[in-house]
Formats: C-alpha cells, sequence, structure tokens
C-alpha cells in the first residue's frame, strides 16, 4: 500500500466511521456488533483498495461491506431473525454499483443515526466514565491508548469499560433509540458533557503530531446543534452550541504556517472566522434569553460561552475585558466548581491584578492530586512566574510541562519558552487555558 493510499483510507475512515457504525447500529440494535462489523470494512478496505483504488464513494462501499459483515455475524450467532432477512432481501437485490444509492437513501436517516448514536451510549445503565469511552471509541474513532492519555487512567481500564459497556447496553435491552420526554432531558447532561469533551479532544488533541484535530471539533458542533434543536427549550444546550462555535471561530488562527501552535493573545484576529462568531453570539443571546424566562442562573456551558464571547467581542488582546472573564469564573466556580475551573481563574486573575495574585493561587492548586500530572498546571504557573522575570522557575516549570503533555506540537511550543527563559528573552503569552478558551 502506497503512504499515498494508507493516509486516504486513514482519512476516510476518520470520517465516515461515525456514520457507519451509527448506521449499522440501528440496524442491529447493538453497538458492539456494529463496531466490529465496521472494523472488518476497514480490514477489506486496507486489503483491496491498495489494488483496485479508492472507490469513487467510499463511505457508501465501507457502509455496504459493514453491512455484510454484521449479516454474516448475525447469520453465525443465528439471532435477530427477522432483521437477518430484512437486511439479506435488502442486499440481495443490490448490485455492487448501486451502493452510491444506498448511501443516497439513508443519507437522512444517517445524521440522526449519529445523534441517537450519542443518546444510546450515553444510556443511565453505564457511569460517566463509560459512556465517555464509548462515545469517544465508536463515535470518534479515538483508540484505548488515546482514551487513556486522556483521562490519565491505565489502558487496560479503558478496554475494560467499553466492552463492559457495550455487554450492559445488550444485557440490560437498550433500545438504539433517542428518549422522549423527561427521559430525553434527563439523559441531556451527559450528552452535553461527552459532545464538549469530543469537541475537547479535536480542539487540543491529547497526543500526536497534530495542535488540533477539526473534524472531530466539527462532528462535535454538528450533533450540539442536532441537539439544540432537537430541544429548543434547553438554555444549556443553546450555551453548549454558543461555547462551540466561538471556539471553532479561532480554529485557522490557532495554528501557525508550518502547524506550530499559537497562543491566544498572538493570534490574528482577522483570521478569526467572523461567521461563526456571529452564529455563536446569536446562540448565546438565545441560550440567555432562556434563562431569563425560567427566573434561573445561567449553566456551566452559558458561562464558558459568556467567556468565549468576550475575547470574540474584543478587536485587539489588549481590549479584552478580564475583569468580566474573572467575574465569570468565579460564577463557573460557583455552580461547576473543579480545579480545572480555578486554574483558569488564576489566570483571568493574573490579567487584572497582576501575576502575583494569580501565583498565589496557582500554588494553592499545586498541592491538588487531580492536577498532579496535569501539564497545564506548571505551564500556566511557568507563564506567571516570566511576567514577574523570574526566568529560572519559569524555565524549570515549562520544561516539566512539556514532559508531561503527550501532544508534540504542545511540547514544541513549551520548550521554545523553556529556551527563551533561559535566553532571557521570554515574554509572556498567556498560557493556555485548560479548557478550549485560548
Amino acid at each position: 500500500m502506497t503512504d499515498d493510499t494508507g493516509a486516504r483510507v486513514e482519512a476516510v475512515w476518520r470520517i465516515e466511521a461515525p456514520k457507519v457504525i451509527a448506521g449499522l447500529a440501528r440496524m442491529v440494535d447493538d453497538i458492539g456488533l456494529a463496531e466490529e462489523s465496521a472494523q472488518d470494512a476497514l480490514v477489506a478496505a486496507l486489503e483491496q483498495w491498495p489494488r483496485s483504488g479508492v472507490p469513487e464513494n467510499p463511505g457508501a462501499w465501507l457502509m455496504a461491506t459493514a453491512k455484510r459483515r454484521a449479516i454474516d455475524a448475525l447469520r453465525r450467532r443465528q439471532r435477530f431473525d427477522r432483521k437477518l432477512s430484512e437486511l439479506g432481501n435488502e442486499l440481495e437485490t443490490q448490485q455492487p454499483d448501486v451502493a452510491r444509492d444506498v448511501a443516497a437513501a439513508l443519507e437522512e436517516e444517517i445524521g440522526d443515526d449519529v445523534l441517537t448514536l450519542v443518546f444510546t451510549a450515553c444510556h443511565p445503565v453505564l457511569s460517566t466514565p463509560a459512556r465517555v469511552a464509548l462515545t469517544l471509541r465508536v463515535l470518534c474513532g479515538l483508540t484505548t491508548g488515546e482514551i487513556a492519555r486522556a483521562f490519565l487512567v491505565p489502558e487496560p481500564t479503558v478496554a475494560q469499560r467499553i466492552v463492559r459497556a457495550k455487554r450492559t447496553l445488550v444485557d440490560r435491552g437498550v433500545s438504539f433509540a433517542v428518549p422522549c420526554g423527561q427521559e430525553l432531558t434527563d439523559r441531556l447532561p451527559a450528552v452535553l458533557e461527552v459532545l464538549y469533551l469530543v469537541f475537547n479532544e479535536g480542539y487540543t488533541a491529547t497526543s500526536g503530531n497534530e495542535w488540533s484535530r477539526p473534524e472531530l471539533c466539527e462532528e462535535a458542533l454538528r450533533l450540539g446543534r442536532m441537539v439544540a434543536e432537537r430541544i429548543p427549550g434547553e438554555p444549556e444546550a443553546h450555551g453548549l452550541v454558543a461555547l462551540l462555535e466561538l471556539q471553532h471561530s479561532r480554529s485557522r488562527a490557532r495554528v501557525g504556517p508550518g502547524g506550530e501552535a499559537v497562543p491566544l493573545l498572538e493570534q490574528n484576529r482577522g483570521r478569526w472566522d467572523q461567521l461563526l462568531v456571529r452564529r455563536g453570539l446569536a446562540e448565546l443571546e438565545r441560550a440567555h434569553t432562556l434563562v431569563r424566562k425560567r427566573g434561573a442562573t445561567s449553566g456551566p456551558y452559558v458561562l464558558q460561552a459568556d467567556i468565549a464571547a468576550c475575547h470574540a467581542r474584543a478587536p485587539r488582546p489588549e481590549e479584552t475585558n478580564w475583569p468580566r472573564i474573572a467575574a465569570l469564573y468565579t460564577a463557573l466556580a460557583g455552580v461547576a466548581p473543579s480545579p480545572v475551573v480555578e486554574l483558569n481563574r488564576a489566570v483571568a486573575l493574573a490579567m487584572v491584578f497582576g501575576p502575583e495574585r494569580g501565583l498565589d493561587l496557582v500554588d494553592e492548586l499545586a498541592g491538588d492530586p487531580a492536577l498532579r500530572n496535569y501539564h497545564l498546571l506548571p505551564s500556566v504557573r511557568g507563564d506567571l512566574l516570566v511576567q514577574l522575570e523570574r526566568f529560572g522557575e519559569a524555565r524549570a516549570e515549562f520544561e516539566r510541562a512539556a514532559d508531561l503533555t503527550r501532544n508534540e506540537r504542545e511540547r514544541a511550543l513549551l520548550l521554545d519558552r523553556a529556551a527563551a527563559c533561559a535566553a532571557g528573552t521570554a515574554t509572556s503569552a498567556a498560557a493556555p487555558p485548560p479548557t478550549p478558551s485560548d
């Protein structure tokens, strides 16, 4: 297989895998079988495409092949007789060259299928770690190793979670369907959390040679829009979409010509996507309207979208409304307390009151076990030390952060900053906040 073919297979797989798995899951009502059949189709593609070339519609090819594998598996199991008959009759009447028509016929259903897959993976019979692991695996195509590194747990633990999650869904008879009524409302927080985690993984990849994975951001945003449209009265759903739109608007400016990471205060704001900014601000206004109608207070996604909006509205970095951002982080700490939120708040307080204030808060967080191996803690500390011109200490912090990160682009950025400290030429770049708000 040539490098070009291999790269194209990989690219096609990343785009098409969620649709293929979701479409199959709807048909066989078994996420595990759907994923196995899709993986079989990938293996077939790796074997055949180098010889025959990549088909005109690779997604349809993968779907048709995966369906055949699913039928074979169902036959072997001698289960799901009715579904086997339906799928068998469908495929037996098709010719290979009509695969494109199959994909077209399924196109409308596939969009809902992916959303249904998210709601199914977020079923309450599963724990939150299991929901996240299953979604990242089947929807985003992350390996167990990548998921393990993202959540700082051993790889075998993640593998067991995924296997048990699939088995639990089958054993408990969980239907492949989007719930209705109160059940839909109850499951919404888990769905929003998972979509946010998917976006985060795309915004700053936890490992690998690329700073970001835009396809994951776009998929999370697409699914978020679908959720908000289906549940228009939920402010947090609109808040999440607003947050993702605003963050994603900066994607082009976050990466330099050589693929290097560009911190927030160094970004060319002329490259921010103004269409996404307008959409994000409009979604945020919808969320605020719903919050006011309920007489409630803003939830964590609306508050984070407010923070993102502060950056979006500032034409230049020095015009950013940092006092409001600091206040919003304080509010966020009230509704969703976490050491990561506190670390973000430390950055904002430093921008308002000076680096000493931020450093005091960061030092208080240093003993938190949850942040022991979190690379952004020493990264933020290093940036604050640079502002205080304590370059020797800052260099050590950047080197420690570089040792902890698994992303090569981020490691390079941190080592560059450590080298600048050694040369006495370092300047503050406002260390990347732990959540995608840089």
